[in-house]
């Protein structure tokens, strides 16, 4: 049976007092009144109190399951979890059949993150009280960190079944709703969570990142709007709102709600990160590694900010300092699936290759590949028997490779190595500077025999060949800044040149834009890998590219490329140049502000015009 271990002298003299008293009085009665004046204590917050109350309660009477329970109350709501889980334990064994007990067990053990045990006591607590309305909400709390989001919105449900203005299980059955992608329905229990309770900021709060995430950014500024005229020192909200403003590119305004979420929260670590991505898209790079310096401060292991510091120094030329942080990403849950666990060790430019095996790795995307795999030759003049995976579209591409390197692609069984090293790693293993990128070019080349099919596709030549590439990935982050409309484009096209699609992936609109403009060959149904598009564009004159796979693999072939950007671009085009360190055929197209396409597309167009 659980004792307290100590008792203050006042509390035994209170206790000499009770037993001197039992011989005259009745001490069931006594410990009686003394519960009710600790109860009434412990619920207006005076814990002090209540605990000295509860301690002469079980001194005087060892067996008091109710003393033992609120004890080990106190000792959770004052974080002593160790103590609490003890006491409540205690209670648990005189009186296994209440239901509270076993509730405030599972809270004190989800606190410390004994989730399975917790949600063992969650259910022995409905199993004796089904109609325990906030046994199901902590339970669906301790299944939504176990990322077990079906059962934890079941858990939601019943809650709200049994208690139908519960505003709190509204709300975080939305964030369950939210982080399965469900964000409609997300949204409709927030709204539910709000009737019920129409100054609930964190509901607006959390409605308003939904909304983001559906990408209705002027809503979601509304609810966070709502969210800090009800707490106007909510600082998540302001953080919220300034991330939404950095999507609607009023980066200005967005810089102004991290700064106030930092004033109201100065160990708001997320909030300086944030304000650094603002102030590196603003191009103040020294502004923005201090900011992400402080939120390493204040959490040293927070690979985001030293992933983003990686790119504001990329983006700035200093590649030394780039390319150590870069080694930052494999610590971010986004990279999570692409990181690769091989037993051989990780080599990052020692020890010596000299007669060794190593394998090469793609980690990212096709276009990463092509710019990156130029570093395996490096690699193999270093004495190393070079292993090179590549993606599987990129296979028949680099199948000839020079320096006796052996290429493979994921999925494939390769032969034995001795190291490893993601191709993106390379850079640092080297230390690569801007001026001493390897710019051996052309580096990749097209297939013969595929060439003469295409020009046989493509027949005579009648006007330049210009090949166009306006969208990427539509899965990656930045696709909405860096991709352009077929439609936008076709404006921007003089009539001077035959234009070639080398559009994978199609949208709709775009599509159909294509269909209707048949002086636009369109060859995707052909296009079967990399070594085709290649091919296709060993034939052209010029390549026109949003910064997506074909304008690195056009620049890779020497091809004249130019590449349109958005105002902030991404690193490896560093900033306020028109060429490239790492493909000397490439003219880049920069936006001068945010969205302008028109001054970026114009210019394309009076380029056009010259090509003969």
């Amino acid at each position: 049976m659980p004792a307290i271990n100590q008792a203050s002298s006042k509390t035994r003299n209170k206790l000499s007092l009770i037993s001197s008293q039992a011989q005259t009085a009745d001490q069931k009665g006594q410990i009686q009144d003394l519960m009710e004046r600790g109860i009434i204590f412990h619920r207006a917050g005076m814990l002090k109190h209540a605990q000295d109350i509860y301690e002469q309660t079980l001194i005087a009477q060892p067996d008091h399951v109710d003393a033992m329970h609120l004890l080990g109350l106190i000792a959770y709501q004052t974080a002593n979890f160790d103590l609490a889980e003890h006491l409540i334990e205690g209670a648990i064994a005189l009186n296994p059949n209440n239901a509270s007990y076993h509730s405030n067990l599972g809270n004190v053990l989800k606190a410390v993150q004994k989730y399975d045990a917790a949600i063992l006591s969650y259910d022995k607590a409905i199993e004796l009280k089904p109609d325990f309305t906030y046994t199901y909400y902590n339970r669906g709390n301790a299944l939504h960190v176990q990322r077990k989001l079906e059962d934890a919105i079941e858990s939601f449900d019943q809650a709200i079944t049994l208690s139908p203005d519960f505003a709190e299980a509204y709300n975080n059955r939305g964030n369950a709703l939210k982080d399965l992608k469900r964000l409609d329905a997300a949204i409709a229990s927030y709204d539910a969570a709000i009737q019920v309770k129409p100054d609930y900021a964190d509901a607006y709060n959390n409605r308003g990142n939904a909304l983001k995430d559906l990408k209705r950014l002027d809503a979601a500024i509304a609810s966070y709007d709502a969210a800090i005229q009800i707490k106007p020192d909510y600082a998540q909200a302001y953080n919220n709102r300034g991330n939404a403003l950095e999507q609607l590119k009023k980066i200005d305004e967005a810089i102004v709600d991290y700064s106030h979420a930092i004033e109201l929260k100065p160990d708001f670590f997320e909030a300086f990160n944030n304000r650094g991505n603002a102030l590196k898209e603003k191009k103040q790079l020294s502004a923005a590694i201090a900011s992400y310096n402080r939120a390493i401060e204040l959490k040293p292991d927070y690979a985001e900010a030293y992933w983003n510091k990686s790119l504001a120094y990329l983006l700035g030329g200093d590649y030394i300092n780039g390319w150590k942080f870069y080694e930052w990403r494999w610590q971010r849950e986004v990279f999570a699936a692409l990181k690769r666990d091989f037993p051989q060790p990780l080599w990052l430019g020692t020890p010596s290759l000299l007669n060794k095996s190593i394998l090469l790795h793609g980690e990212q995307g096709f276009g990463d590949t092509i710019q990156f795999f130029r570093f395996a030759k490096l690699v193999s003049d270093l004495g190393a028997k070079v292993i090179l995976e590549v993606q599987k579209p990129l296979f028949n591409l680099l199948a000839d490779l020079d320096g006796g390197i052996t290429l493979t692609y994921r999925g494939e069984s390769h032969p034995e190595f001795d190291f490893h090293c993601p191709l993106m790693s390379l850079p640092h293993a080297f230390k690569t500077t801007v001026d001493t990128i390897p710019t051996r070019n052309p580096y990749i080349f097209s297939k013969p025999a595929k060439v003469a099919i295409w020009e046989t596709k493509l027949g005579g030549r009648i006007k330049p060949r210009v090949g166009i590439a306006w969208s990427g990935n539509v899965n990656h982050k930045n696709d909405h800044n860096r991709s352009i409309s077929l439609k936008q484009l076709l404006l921007y096209l003089p009539d001077n040149c035959q234009y070639v699609s080398l559009q994978k992936g199609l949208s709709l609109a775009d599509g159909k834009v294509l269909h209707d403009t048949p002086q636009i060959l369109n060859f995707a149904h052909d296009l079967y890998d990399f070594s085709d598009t290649a091919a296709l564009t060993e034939l052209l004159d010029c390549i026109i590219s949003v910064d997506t796979s074909v304008a690195h693999l056009a620049a890779a072939m020497g091809k004249e490329t130019w590449i349109l950007l958005p105002n902030d671009p991404d690193w490896r085009w560093l900033l306020d140049r028109e060429d490239s360190p790492w493909y000397p055929t490439v003219k880049l197209y920069r936006q001068p502000v945010p969205g302008d396409w028109f001054t970026v597309l114009s210019k394309v167009r009076d380029g056009l015009l010259a090509l003969k």
